[in-house]
Order: structure tokens, then sequence, then C-alpha cells
């Protein structure tokens, strides 16, 4: 397969005329500047990168609107969670993958071409494990073959209700595994990415959810190089918390204890110091930002100026997808950064456009998180595309240098117009083939549910 693009932002910057070559497995062979369509298929649009989602729980983009009501003692992430485990609780395999479909195709169509999913449900509302133990994961896959989505599936280790090993509550059932059965579970599904499209991680929940000791066996259990995700510092209550166990920080102890590096993404990461934040740049990890999910549960602002000052690899998570847009999240993230320091255009690069800087970054950083070779245009890597919507009024007319600033803070209501995983089109001129009949059940499963 061969595109044309009239403008594209390669791993070189936006190029004018690119002409790329795609593989049957679907990777780039080739990218060139300044060629000529010759036969090719003439984009419709700017053509970036496809974003990376790198956080979601999907099951909670069916709770999106629900939990508006402040309860008499004031309302936070705890009262938040205590509303979601109540959900939770009616939420059956089928649901769990209607859910998790119909968030994949929004995420699809938003402009996310793969989904690092954050798996922590397990065992059936009873908190029984199924007959199958990879039954709900099992789910998710096939939610992603229906949808097309690239996939990094990050089960999750879940053992306690907080720090040093408390015991967990009734709402954290379905969440419960000892060290031996995750294993099990791991090698269950480490066998299945045989020749398969997607990738198998390990996501230890946090260090309130699991031991020293599970925490470390966790990490030996993850396959050769794969993705190591856990949660850190992304309320005050947990840091406050830890400091009382430890003596130490979440992410302090983190980097002092637990072998961080490349392979890890520390999400939300929210509740850093200075010296924090330089410690978890320095070493290669990635910090997996969910700014939108973490506005609406009002944990706080990440240390983004101290962090990308020093390099710090990022990323972008739907994490709850109460909101499903990568430029939504780009967005919220230098948002709170100008609210923060009362500047603006706070995340820019040297001798770049806001826009691109945060949109580039966050491409790249998500990829690495994902352990999936994307996130950027250039030969080797995967043919994960977005196509600009250049029908947008906010778009149309924009110069190409300016297009994404435009997308991301600009009034842009359909930011994608064709989305393109691993050499596959699966979203055209806005519209995912699947979306009608996922939204459907979908429906028909909130019904279900509400009854």
């Amino acid at each position: 397969m061969n595109l044309f693009a009239a403008d594209a932002l390669t791993s070189r910057g936006w190029m004018r005329d690119v002409r790329i070559g795609i593989a049957a497995d679907g990777t780039i062979e080739r990218v060139e500047a300044g060629a000529q369509p010759d036969g090719a298929e003439r984009l419709a649009g700017p053509l970036i990168p496809g974003m990376p989602n790198l956080h979601s729980h999907a099951f909670q983009r069916a709770i999106a609107g629900r939990t508006g009501h402040a309860s008499s003692e004031g309302d936070s992430f705890w009262t938040w969670r205590m509303a979601m485990y109540a959900f939770l609780d009616r939420v059956d395999a089928d649901a769990f993958e209607a859910i998790a479909a119909q968030a994949y195709v929004e995420m699809l169509k938003a402009g996310y071409t793969a989904v690092a999913e954050f798996h922590y449900v397990h065992h059936d509302p009873e908190g029984r494990p199924y007959a199958d133990p990879a039954e709900l994961a099992r789910r998710i896959l096939t939610a992603t073959d229906e949808t097309g989505i690239g996939l990094s599936l990050l089960p999750v280790f879940y053992a306690h209700g907080g720090f040093a090993g408390v015991p967990p509550v009734a709402g954290q059932r379905r969440f419960v595994h000892s060290v031996d059965a995750y294993v099990r579970l791991i090698e269950v599904l480490g066998r299945d990415t045989v020749g398969a499209g997607w990738n198998l991680g390990v996501a230890p929940h946090s260090l309130r959810a699991s031991t020293p000791d599970e925490l470390a066996a966790v990490v030996a259990a993850a396959p050769a190089g794969a993705p190591i995700h856990i949660h850190a510092a992304e309320q005050a209550k947990e840091v406050a918390d830890c400091i009382a166990w430890s003596g130490a920080r979440p992410i302090e102890w983190l980097l002092a204890h637990a072998g961080v590096d490349a392979r890890w993404c520390v999400v939300h990461a929210t509740h850093m110091t200075v010296e924090e934040a330089r410690g978890l740049a320095a070493s290669g990890a990635v910090a997996g930002l969910a700014p939108t999910t973490e506005a609406d549960l009002g944990d706080g602002t990440f240390a983004a100026p101290a962090y990308v000052g020093a390099q710090g690899a990022f990323g972008i998570g739907s994490d709850s997808n109460t909101i499903i847009d990568p430029f939504a999240e780009l967005r919220q993230l230098e948002w709170s950064q100008r609210l923060a320091w009362q500047a603006r255009n706070v995340l820019a690069g040297e001798g770049m456009p806001v826009g691109l800087a945060l949109y580039a970054g966050a491409a790249r950083g998500g990829a690495k998180a994902l352990g999936r070779r994307a996130g950027t245009i250039a030969p080797g890597y995967r043919a994960d595309f977005v196509v600009l919507n250049a029908d947008d009024p906010a778009l149309a007319g924009q110069p190409v240098e300016a297009v994404l600033d435009a997308a991301i803070f600009g009034p842009c209501r359909r930011p994608a117009r064709d989305v393109m995983v691993a050499g596959r089109w699966v979203v055209r001129d806005g519209h995912h083939p699947r979306e009608d009949a996922v939204f459907a059940r979908y429906r028909a499963t909130l019904a279900r549910l509400s009854r």
C-alpha cells in the first residue's frame, strides 16, 4: 500500500508532498518527501502519527455522567471510588465486553490508535474466579478484535486495601489475586500472544495494593522487555499514607527500591517534588498522565515544567473514559500548567509551537509505554496514522505549522477524519464500520444494568 500526503508530520518534522510505503505486516517501509503521488492513495488532510492511549479502564466508560451528586461529607476521589465499586457490582462479562467495545470505537474515532488497558477486574460480581481465570481479559481481546484498536494488555495485581498489607474491602473483591494466581494468569495470557498482534505487560496496581515482596514478584513475572505500569502519587492522601508507612513518598520509594527503568510507566505521578521529577525523568520511565480524569477527580496538577525540563518522557491516557479525546487531554495538560504558573505556552518546545511539542512528545512517550514501535512516521515503525479533518472550520485554512495548535486549542469539534492501525483503515470520514452495532449493544447493556 502507498499513501500520499500533501503534509505529513514525520520523524523529521512537517514535510511536504510525502509518499509513504506500507508493508503487508503493517509497518512503514519508506517515507519520501518532495515526491509525486504516482498512483498512491491521496489523503484528505494533514497526516500525523496516531496517538497511543497509555492508560484506560474501559468499563468506567459506563459511569461517565453518573457521579455528579456531591455527598453530604464532601466529594473526592475516594467517594467517587465507592460509586465506581457500586456500579461494578452489576457488570457481568457480557456487559464488560460491550462497554469496552464502545470505548474502543470512541477512542479510534477520536484519534487513539492503540490502548494500554489497565485491566483490574478479574472475577465475577461475587468475587469468585471464573472457570477460565482469563475470562474478562479475553473479553478485552474480543473487543479489540472487533474494533481494530491496537492493544497492550496489562493485567493488574491487586491484593490489599491500603499500605502495609491492609485487607481489601468488599468493593475490591473482583480485583484480588494471590501472587501465584496472578503469575498463572500471566503465563496463560502469554501463550495467547504467540502470533497475535497485541502486547502483554504487568501492572502492580499501586504501593497501597501490593506489598514490596509482591511488587517484586509481579515485576519478575513480566515477559522479557514487557511494559510495567503502576499508579503512584495520584492523591495527596496517598502520599501522606505512604510516608506514614515507609518514611518516603511513593515515587521516592519506587525510585529507591523498585528498579524503575525504561520499561516502567508511572501513572499519574501527580504529587512529585522537583527532586522526584528529575529522578523519574532520569530513570527513563514514562509519566502516564490522564489530565481530564485528574481534573474530574480533583487529583491535583502534575509538575510538568520540572519533569519536561529534565527531558522526562510522558504520554496521555483516557483513564476513566469520562472524556475520550487525545486533543482534549493535551489541552487540559497545558491549561492546567497555565493556571498553576499564570503563564502561556508553558510546555512549548524550543523553537516549536506548543501544540506540536505536546502532540509529538505524547505520541513518542505513549508508544514507549505501550511497548509498541509507533508514535512517529518513519521506516520500521507501525503505520498507525491519523488524517486530520481539513474540513473542520477550526482547521480549514490553517498553515500546517499551526494545525496541531488549532486542533488542540481551537474550537475544533472533530479533529480526526481517517484513522489507520497497522496499515489498515479503521475509521473513514469519521465513521467506524462497527459503530452502529457496537452502540446498539452498549445502549442495551446500559438499559439492562439500570433496571
